[in-house]
């Protein structure tokens, strides 16, 4: 394994040796992670260069796409996806299609369902039916659907899981959240093997008995989590912690744990 140092300091992208699938292993950070800070848009995407990141996800984008792609090449950072409310994505199609088309973002995952999505047989078909429904207008467009799960879909459907029989009806991409299946009591490391055709999108998240933590500090095995995202494939690993007690502390922390680990 060898890492391809980048200007600035940025050393995230490593590719697989003999014997493992080719990949490179980049570092994004969801900006759902620093809401809180009270600054522009370009400022804060000069914050997450600055520190390390390859790449955002977009959680929200309420300013002009076009200024925020020249500041996104202007910092060389990628538009990794957006998280994007299927609501959304159902009643404001065109314009969302178009906004993220500007920003070179080419996938779109849906960030969250109710628990009433997975609660029964009959509700994962439906759940599917939206999502691939979605995913095929958007690959349409040539733009990519993506599932972010959290623990609620690991809910016991008798033989299986809503996780997994969501994963067997629909045939959307998985944004897998480790620390929302380490969780659910299920196992990353597995998922990460099994579903490693349809993982692109890997939220670095930990958890501690449920509760989000900064990377490290919790539940997550994450060295072997990592093995097993390079071992799969996987291009983007996107660094998440839903409450943080210092967002700047937090942005630093988070690229600064994948680094050791890389």
């Amino acid at each position: 394994m060898y890492g391809d140092r980048r200007p600035g300091g940025r050393n995230y992208r490593w590719t697989l040796g003999a014997g493992g699938r080719s990949a490179a292993v980049n570092a994004a950070i969801n900006l759902y992670t620093v809401r809180d800070l009270d600054e522009p848009l370009p400022d804060l995407l000069e914050r997450v260069a600055r520190v390390g990141y390859d790449g955002v996800e977009f959680a929200g984008l309420d300013v002009d796409p076009e200024a925020v792609r020249e500041k996104l090449d202007e910092l060389d950072l990628a538009a990794t996806a957006a998280h994007v409310p299927i609501e959304t994505l159902e009643e404001e199609f065109e314009a969302t299609v178009d906004r993220y088309r500007t920003l070179n973002c080419e996938r779109i995952a849906v960030p969250y369902l109710e628990e009433s999505a997975f609660a029964s047989s009959e509700s994962v078909d439906e759940t599917a039916r939206r999502l691939d429904e979605l995913g095929e207008r958007l690959a349409s467009q040539g733009l990519e659907l993506h599932y972010h799960n959290h623990d609620h879909e690991f809910v016991d459907l008798e033989e299986t899981t809503g996780f997994e029989a969501l994963t067997e009806r629909s045939s959307v991409g998985l944004e897998l959240d480790l620390g929302w299946i380490e969780a659910a009591g299920a196992d990353p490391v597995g998922l990460l093997e099994r579903y490693a055709d349809r993982v692109s999108l890997v939220h670095c998240k930990d958890t501690r008995s449920g509760t989000p933590v900064e990377l490290g500090e919790g539940d997550l095995a994450i060295e072997a989590c990592l093995d097993a995202a390079r071992e799969a494939g996987v291009e983007w690993l996107i660094y998440e912690h839903d409450a943080p007690d210092d967002p700047t502390e937090s942005l630093e922390t988070g690229v600064r744990t994948l680094r050791r680990q890389l």
